[in-house]
């Protein structure tokens, strides 16, 4: 059975694995990075977070690790469970259970990870970005009077940038938009401070069009370990601005399920995320 690898936040337990009875000789960090290096060998990771016990249980520690791939995040608690690793002692690993009065609403990744994804899924020759049109849309306005004392209402930095990312492999596009607004002050910014603030704008834009870009791919993987791409085109309402600026400037077309063998695989750094609740499973 194909399974899919959307370009979201996994959220799901079946991509989350519990993982305790960690020795509390080595620090949280050397931990993390033992972990890291033993579970990436059966998928590309998302997420690998380090907890001490609590004050009632023996010194020690436990872990959350999330996969993008369900596969994975089972070949991995399969292999793993009551096994040493990378200690003297075995450490248990079951995949997730979480609380589910509350329904979490899937998270798109931001344009890092997403490349990330990509990448991994891909390869790095495997997909490429271009930019449509990237313009400012600032309404800067300058006083005629330095010395009027009458405050200008706030005004803000505007940059909109349209993009594709394209897949040759899968004669695959998915057009993107960003639309990004900062607000300045120009009387207390500065010449240099505006222009540092004009270049973070510009490159903001960009990276949230190249991660809706992203949201609009479904990655396929069949059984046989091919890789395939969907293309689903959002639904989302698109901002009228983004929807003007936008017309008549993208085509795209797209021959979905075209299968691709290559993979490539990519160091992850983990970033901190929000606490969870998670409910470790009983103890045998």
């Amino acid at each position: 059975m194909a399974e899919l690898v959307p370009f979201a936040v996994p959220i799901e337990r079946d991509k989350t694995l519990l993982v305790w009875e960690l020795s509390s000789g080595p620090t949280a960090e050397a931990l993390h990075h033992s972990l890291f290096t033993a579970f990436s060998q059966f998928g590309l990771l998302y997420s690998v977070r380090v907890f001490p016990n609590a004050a009632v249980a023996h010194p020690g520690f436990y872990a959350v690790i999330k996969f993008y791939s369900a596969r994975a995040a089972c070949r991995a608690q399969k292999a793993c469970d009551r096994k040493q690793l990378f200690q003297k002692s075995p450490v248990k690993v079951r995949l997730g259970t979480r609380h589910q009065a509350v329904q979490h609403q899937a998270l798109a990744l931001n344009s890092s990870r997403c490349q990330e994804l990509a990448n991994y899924y891909f390869g790095f020759n495997g997909w490429s970005k271009r930019i449509i049109k990237l313009q400012e849309l600032s309404d800067l306005e300058e006083r005629e009077n330095e010395d009027s004392m009458v405050p200008l209402p706030k005004q803000s930095l505007k940059f909109f940038c349209a993009l594709e990312v394209m897949l040759p492999a899968y004669d695959c596009r998915s057009p993107g938009v960003g639309l990004v607004e900062e607000p300045v002050d120009k009387v207390e910014e500065g010449p240099l401070s505006l222009l540092m603030k004009r270049k973070t704008a510009q490159k903001l834009a960009i990276q949230k069009a190249l991660s809706d870009a992203f949201q609009k791919l479904l990655i396929v993987v069949l059984e046989s370990g091919k890789i395939a791409v969907e293309y689903r085109p959002s639904e989302d309402i698109i901002d009228v601005r983004c929807e003007e600026e936008l017309h008549g400037l993208i085509q795209v077309h797209c021959s979905p399920w075209k299968q691709y063998g290559q993979e490539e695989e990519e160091y992850l750094s983990d970033f901190s995320l929000e606490e969870e609740e998670f409910r470790l499973p009983e103890l045998d």
